[in-house]
């Protein structure tokens, strides 16, 4: 059987006394995780959730996480995480392009929630004081639906420079696949290791290289909903935590602690950054505070996301996104002055776009996966980011699309051109900017624009500055430059 959610019962099985999840003081050993999936699966059958359905999940990290998502796919039904801080038009859109009948939410999010998903027309269920009473008044589903290793298993949202957000299909194998690789020549991870789950559970990073590979080694998931240096340091020493994995904006966090030195985290052997470049003066400045090595890695959400790594047994090149992991390899297209285009195929890579066989032909135009992002390669095959073929904001290790704000902003009555560009933050990485040009006639201050954006998508996403101009610059063509907006707004 290929259903992923075998990880769960394989670990409860060999590991019985095990913990399995940690939030402070709840804790889930794995049979009692398995049985919260059986449970969950029976609640999804009384609903009228068939296998292949799409069922929308979205929760912060907390202990419901983890049993509402092995109970999906123990049902045989494909996941479809979502961001909690998504507003009520992203949840209707995420609902009704993958056509999901259900929804999990968390109470302080079930406002947006629900009103998405009553216009969608799926039903919602909250995660809310009643959950316990629910779930245990359940029938559990006694097996694991069996699925074929190219079913698909989770739906990831990715969205793309132009055009709506694009559903990236993640099979069975892919998931399972890049997990175990993880697992096994990446992180060494085994039953006695404690991970630390600060990275968003509905994130491909957290997903698949904290939680799904925690599951399948054994080991144990001490959550954090939300990252906080101080919590995180004294969950470090609380849990006596092995395997930490973040973005470069939680080690910049956690290395400016006034009090860092004071937390005991001799345990700590292995850490893990991804979703930005890593400066290298902060690598070389956290391994020496905390005594762990930091393994720099790359992926996508359509490549499950762990496509390259620096190896724990080869050499680590501080600034390098490492080599191809095992199963899959990396080149680079269309090469001009040394540096080209990411390309991947393997194991890992998508099983296409959701219901857009046209975005998945341009994506994988022959067998290679086209990441978007433009790289160099030395002569150890090491590869190096050098640019984002596409306008992606990486802003605290969450991305943010450009065209997505701008497509709000324009929804304002007096905006007459928008253009969204990432500047330089120094604890979030970049922070999301914009500059806008006014119609004739009309006013608005750049507060005002800010906060008519904000209401309408996640808060991660709306322009922290913005710049009121009176044209913004263009191709002969018409078309906006970003560049030189940025040009323009660093010289103005």
């Amino acid at each position: 059987m290929a259903n992923l959610a075998n990880n769960v019962a394989a670990s409860a099985d060999r590991h019985p006394d095990r913990t399995a999840v940690r939030l402070d003081d709840y804790s889930a050993t794995y049979p009692q995780l398995l049985e919260q999936t059986a449970m969950v699966a029976g609640l999804l059958g009384v609903q009228g959730i068939q296998p292949g359905d799409r069922v929308g999940l979205m929760l912060p990290n907390v202990p419901h996480f983890p049993p509402i998502y092995y109970g999906i796919l123990r049902a045989g039904a494909v996941v479809v995480p979502m961001n909690p801080l998504l507003k009520a038009r992203e949840v209707e859109y995420y609902l009704g392009d993958s056509g999901a009948k259900l929804l999990f939410a968390w109470p302080e999010v079930a406002g947006e929630a629900g009103k998405g998903a009553e216009v969608a027309g799926a039903t919602m269920i909250q995660t809310d004081d009643g959950w316990a009473s629910l779930l245990g008044a359940q029938t559990p589903t006694a097996g694991i639906v069996e699925r074929d290793g190219s079913d698909t298993a989770v739906i990831l949202y990715t969205s793309g420079t132009t055009g709506r957000p694009k559903g990236a299909e993640l099979t069975h194998d892919n998931l399972a696949r890049n997990c175990e690789v993880a697992a096994r020549t990446l992180l060494t991870v085994t039953h006695e290791d404690v991970m630390m789950g600060c990275l968003p559970l509905f994130h491909s990073f957290g997903q698949t290289s904290v939680m799904n590979v925690c599951f399948h080694a054994g080991a144990e998931l001490t959550l954090v909903p939300r990252f906080d240096a101080t919590k995180v340091l004294e969950v470090i020493q609380r849990d006596r935590v092995t395997v930490f994995q973040g973005v470069p904006t939680m080690y910049f966090g956690l290395l400016h602690h006034a009090d860092r030195d004071s937390y005991g985290l001799s345990r700590l052997r292995i850490c893990v950054s991804g979703g930005a470049s890593m400066p290298v003066e902060v690598l070389h400045a956290f391994e020496s505070a905390f005594g762990a090595i930091i393994l720099e890695g790359y992926g996508l959400s359509e490549t499950s996301p762990i496509a390259s790594f620096n190896k724990p047994d080869r050499e680590r090149k501080p600034g390098s996104i490492g080599t191809a992991i095992e199963g899959t390899e990396m080149k680079l297209v269309d090469i001009s002055e040394g540096v080209g285009e990411i390309a991947i195929r393997g194991h890992n890579i998508m099983k296409g776009y959701w219901a857009n066989p046209e975005a998945t032909a341009a994506a994988i135009p022959d067998g290679w996966f086209r990441s978007g992002d433009l790289a160099k390669q030395d002569e150890d095959g090491y590869f190096y980011i050098v640019d984002r073929k596409k306008d992606l904001i990486i802003r605290g290790g969450y991305n943010v699309y450009p065209r997505e704000v701008e497509e709000v902003l324009y929804e304002h009555p007096a905006v007459a051109e928008a253009a969204v560009i990432g500047v330089p933050h120094q604890e979030w990485g970049e922070e999301v900017a914009a500059a806008v040009a006014l119609k004739p006639g009309t006013t608005a201050t750049e507060q005002e624009l800010i906060d008519f954006v904000k209401e309408r998508i996640a808060a991660y996403k709306y322009p922290r500055q913005l710049w009121i101009m009176d044209s913004l610059p263009k191709t002969a063509t018409g078309k906006i430059l970003r560049r030189e907006v940025a040009s323009s707004v660093e010289q103005g």
